[in-house]
């Protein structure tokens, strides 16, 4: 029996075991970490494995009936060890091979099946499959090349790709399937003081329990980009407004002119003009700069208050959806 030396990213959980204690569980190994990490690269003879397997079929006779099986020795949910102690017994050799890289783990234990997108709350669980998953495929244009100029449609207004239409189309999915947008009025119980000045129709991300993984992902994507067009601007990020706007002609169409509380604001598209809606857009007064067709996961990023007089240009059919944040209020 052979099976891949596969591992979560960032962590020491794997597919084997190096040792097992008197009680047939896991002990650590001497090389166990060097195998892993790739420091040894071999064919490892090991006492157990589990989660992919590779076994010769006329070995199978080896093994009990109900190999998963061993008395009351194990309770029923370590049945992968009850397999081990059964090859173990049974003169079935287990062997690791980590000479091609084959992969990683994934961990399961958070994902929730009960809400709308549950691949969106896995960004801390299974950071790597989050990010290949929703990052937009030039985000990395943008990280790992420092030369690399980011457009700027208007004054000090930089854009820039972030994240995927699959983010974006979860996030609406998320939002949509949560359904309690805002009156749009300036009375609002979620905020502390219950008033908001520049009212939306909007859904907050502490709302759908998301807050935290947006923060996240501003505080890992965002701030680099921030840190390069802002520059001499190093503060800790911290953003308490984050929200998804919705625009209607039936409901709020547009967004009246005025400052936004926060040291920056970003502000990304989460669907198509001419596709999901007409109209829209934003116009930056004071430089008499008008922004429309505004690309679905693309972020504009600009200063809030003082210098930035904005508004929100009408749309005209369908439903325009955006995701803001006040960085820094």
């Amino acid at each position: 029996m052979i099976a891949p030396v596969l591992m979560r990213p960032g962590f020491f959980w794997s597919t084997f075991w190096g040792s097992v204690s008197r009680t047939h569980y896991y002990e650590r190994s001497d090389d166990y970490h060097d195998i892993v990490g790739n420091n040894k690269q071999g064919v490892w003879n090991v006492p157990y494995t589990s989660g992919l397997q590779l076994i010769k079929a006329s070995k199978l006779s080896l093994l009990p009936e109900n190999p998963y099986k061993v008395g009351d020795m194990f309770p029923p949910q370590d049945y992968d060890v009850a397999f081990a102690y059964n090859a173990r017994k049974h003169g079935l050799f287990m062997h690791v091979v980590n000479i091609e890289h084959y992969g990683h783990l994934i961990n399961p234990d958070s994902y929730d099946t009960s809400r709308a997108a549950p691949e969106l709350h896995e960004q801390f669980t299974n950071k790597l499959d989050w990010e290949l998953h929703y990052l937009h495929e030039d985000f990395y244009k943008i990280s790992v090349n420092e030369s690399y100029e980011l457009e700027q449609p208007c004054t000090d207004v930089f854009w820039f790709p972030i994240v995927n239409d699959y983010y974006c189309d979860d996030l609406i999915h998320t939002m949509e399937t949560f359904g309690k947008w805002s009156g749009g009025t300036n009375k609002d119980e979620r905020l502390s003081g219950g008033y908001e000045n520049v009212p939306t129709r909007d859904i907050h991300m502490n709302q759908v329990g998301l807050e935290d993984h947006w923060i996240q992902l501003l505080k890992d994507y965002v701030h680099p980009v921030q840190l390069k067009v802002f520059e001499g601007y190093h503060s800790t990020l911290s953003a308490i407004m984050n929200f998804v706007v919705r625009y209607r002609t039936d409901e709020q169409p547009s967004l009246r002119p005025h400052h936004d509380s926060s040291t920056f604001t970003v502000n990304m598209a989460l669907n198509t003009k001419d596709k999901d809606y007409e109209g829209g857009g934003v116009r930056f007064i004071r430089y008499n700069c008008t922004l429309v067709g505004l690309r679905k996961g693309w972020m504009l990023m600009h200063p809030g208050r003082l210098t930035h007089f904005h508004e929100g240009l009408p749309t005209t059919g369908g439903t325009r959806y955006i995701m803001v944040s006040f960085v820094n209020p």
